[in-house]
């Protein structure tokens, strides 16, 4: 099980007063896919426009564009909420970035209120994500938010 506390706690310092964005994320990617279990992937993508871009990551090669329209990342922009998707292949609209993941998780970036981003952490593991993790990220990137 994942010490949540522990994890904000070093992303806070990665992040805390580092006035480079990319930065950031880059650094909290790779926490996050150094200290996870089970996960193939872990990063970031950015809203330009109507369109989440590549951002820093940790895992194989990934999309380079996903449609707000799309996928569980653009599901997690429209709805301005998580996503906990236990089968990927079960959800409707799934991009298929890597072939390997089997669940996922999403997590919205906020800055005023407003979403300019997403977290997102894929398992090659049905079910991986669970409501303890749901949390622990949200609270990961309301911590984090304030640096970006």
């Amino acid at each position: 099980m994942t010490d949540y506390e522990a994890l904000i706690a070093q992303a806070d310092a990665l992040t805390n007063g580092v006035p480079h964005r990319i930065a950031n994320l880059a650094n909290v990617s790779a926490l996050i896919f150094d200290t996870l279990e089970d996960l193939n992937w872990a990063g970031f993508y950015l809203l330009e426009g109507e369109t989440l871009v590549l951002g820093p990551f940790q895992g194989k090669p990934a999309c380079i564009e996903i449609p707000v329209s799309r996928g569980v990342c653009g599901a997690a922009v429209r709805e301005e909420r998580s996503q906990l998707v236990p089968d990927v292949h079960a959800f409707s609209g799934h991009i298929a970035c890597d072939s390997a993941s089997r669940s996922e998780l999403v997590v919205p970036l906020r800055k005023d209120g407003n979403v300019f981003g997403v977290l997102d952490l894929d398992s090659p593991s049905l079910a991986r994500f669970t409501e303890a993790d749901r949390d622990g990220m949200e609270r990961l990137c309301r911590t984090i938010e304030q640096y970006l």
